[in-house]
């Protein structure tokens, strides 16, 4: 256990006891690799190369390609940044109720002892939404827009 640590509690917040709140052992990793992909590169001014590349793809379009990309930027920066993991592998896979949301399947082994690990860390693209035809939208001085103002404007009338 000594391999993996301690460390502060991301985000940083107090314990019980008003101290400053540490965590340990798997949670310190399990952190660490929430701190790593939600950081993006450049965003830190004295460590300008630490994070993960994912952020660029925010306005990609959820696809396999874009998944592909994904799993590539996580792989090179856990690879990179998280010394305390065996990367064993990194799947992305498509939410089937929200699809601007991507769910990034990590899977990892603590090198310290020989236990399988994940996390799924969600990650949200801009979903793509069909605009409309220029005909399709009514427009002030449109037929149709007159004759939906005129049924607005009139009153309702009592079938006796």
């Amino acid at each position: 256990m000594e391999f993996i640590g301690r460390g502060l509690a991301f985000p940083v917040r107090t314990d019980a006891t008003g101290s400053v709140a540490l965590v340990g052992g798997d949670r310190e990793v399990v952190e660490s690799i929430r701190l790593i992909l939600g950081t993006s590169p450049g965003e830190r001014p004295m460590r300008p190369e630490f994070g993960c590349a994912i952020h660029d793809l925010v306005f990609a379009p959820a696809d396999a390609a874009t998944a592909g990309q994904i799993a590539y930027e996580v792989r090179i920066a856990l690879e990179r940044w998280e010394p305390r993991i065996t990367l064993d592998d990194v799947v992305v896979g498509f939410d089937a109720v929200d699809e601007g949301m991507l769910l990034i399947d990590i899977r990892y082994t603590l090198r310290d002892r020989n236990d399988p690990r994940n996390l799924v860390f969600p990650f949200y693209v801009i979903p793509t939404h069909d605009i409309p035809a220029h005909d399709a939208v009514p427009q002030p001085g449109d037929r149709l827009a007159e004759v939906d103002q005129r049924a607005i404007a009139a009153p309702a009338r009592e079938v006796s």
